[in-house]
């Protein structure tokens, strides 16, 4: 794991591991699974050296935060996001979320709206799971718990890397499958049982009335229109593909990633 400055704090009984770099507005960087903070361990220095206040917590079960075993809905990663924001006296955030936690993004938004000043969602899909979905995955974490999560690695890396990822730059591969294999079993498994009971939010983004920019790997092995979909449901949304990339630009091309969030970002205050 990279290294990232830590703090901990209680948050709805469990204890969350978390980084806090920089001064100025709030944002906050949401780990996918079976991720954890460090993946956005560039981005935390680069915009904290740009002005921003940068948060990004290990979600309940990854990283340094405890595990809560059996199943962690989408509803409690958004509710632990915004007491975490309280607790560090933030108001409002711009909220990325990357796959998984483009989802905890969405539902903090529908949860907790005042919490979030503008939306990032890269790489993520915004409808429910139909029954097959669910199926598959409560079967993908009987896996995690069965074969562990150093099969579970090497079996997904494909697809959360571009095949150019891993000839070029195989350093940002290996860096992808030492956080899915190191990621605990038990907290991986419950997060995506809880993935698989999440709600649709098509109408949360129709309805959406603040700033919304969707990030897209060009060779995302996931997004199957998704990107597009959500651009075109949210008023004004802004679409950014990232060439060179599949499903984590900003760790397969993390200048085009950084450039595309600080267009928006200056944006924001235009």
């Amino acid at each position: 794991m990279p290294d990232v400055s830590s703090a901990t704090a209680r948050i709805n009984g469990v204890t969350m591991t978390y980084t806090d770099r920089g001064e100025g507005p709030v944002l906050l960087l949401l780990h996918g699974h079976a991720y954890d903070r460090s993946m956005w361990a560039r981005q935390v220095e680069v915009f904290a050296d740009r002005g921003w206040r940068v948060v990004a917590p290990d979600l309940r079960g990854f990283g340094g935060s405890e595990v809560t075993e059996g199943i962690v809905y989408t509803e409690e990663f958004a509710d632990d996001v915004a007491a975490l924001l309280e607790h560090l006296a933030v108001d409002r955030a711009v909220v990325v979320g990357f796959s998984m936690s483009g989802q905890i993004a969405m539902e903090l938004l529908h949860r907790h709206p005042g919490r979030v000043r503008a939306l990032v969602v890269n790489d993520t899909v915004p409808e429910a799971e139909d029954a097959a979905g669910r199926r598959r995955r409560h079967v993908a974490a009987d896996a995690m718990l069965t074969g562990g999560m150093e099969a579970y690695g090497r079996n997904v890396l494909g697809k959360m890397v571009a095949e150019s990822t891993v000839e070029t730059r195989p350093e940002v591969a290996a860096e992808v499958l030492a956080m899915l294999q190191n990621a605990p079993a038990k907290g991986a498994a419950a997060a995506m049982r809880g993935r698989a009971e999440r709600r649709d939010f098509t109408e949360l983004l129709r309805g959406a009335r603040i700033p919304v920019l969707v990030v897209v790997g060009a060779d995302d092995a996931f997004d199957g229109g998704a990107g597009l979909r959500m651009t075109e449901l949210a008023a004004g949304a802004e679409l950014v593909v990232v060439d060179g990339a599949g499903h984590t630009p900003n760790l397969e091309q993390p200048a085009a990633f950084d450039d595309a969030l600080e267009n928006f970002l200056h944006r924001l205050d235009a």
